[in-house]
């Protein structure tokens, strides 16, 4: 169980915003945008997705998390997570997390095939915040 402060846990769930998923590949950062929801009371990250991340997260299943919000194009606040990764290999799974994934984004219910769930076990988050003067 990882120590997520409640402010992070505020933050991740507060609007449907997108989170940049950092995986590695072939010794170098590969970093992607993905839809995700957060599970505070398992302090787990989902995320619907398919192809090299997939591929990623099977080689080697560190990876980080950062979800942003600006006003303008200046930075409001921002999470970081750092958590290993797991791909969930189960149809049913992956079709009930997309529709979950997909109302809070209000998008249509629709899953591409190749899709799959990967679960994020977080084990530390961290918070900024960014004065508006700044």
């Amino acid at each position: 169980m990882s120590d997520v402060p409640r402010e992070a846990e505020r933050l991740l769930t507060s609007e449907p915003l997108m989170a940049h998923l950092a995986t590695c590949r072939e010794g170098r950062p590969h970093v992607a945008p993905v839809w995700y929801l957060y599970d505070p009371d398992g302090d787990v990250i989902e995320l619907v997705t398919t192809g090299r991340k997939l591929a990623n997260v099977r080689e080697n299943p560190r990876v980080a998390l950062s979800v942003q919000k600006d006003h303008h194009g200046h930075a409001q606040w921002t999470v970081t997570l750092l958590g290993t990764a797991r791909v969930v290999d189960d149809e049913a799974a992956t079709r009930a997390a997309t529709r979950r994934i997909n109302a809070k984004y209000d998008a249509s219910e629709d899953a591409w095939a190749e899709n799959r769930l990967v679960r994020v076990s977080v084990g530390s988050a961290f918070v900024r915040t960014y004065d508006r003067g700044q």
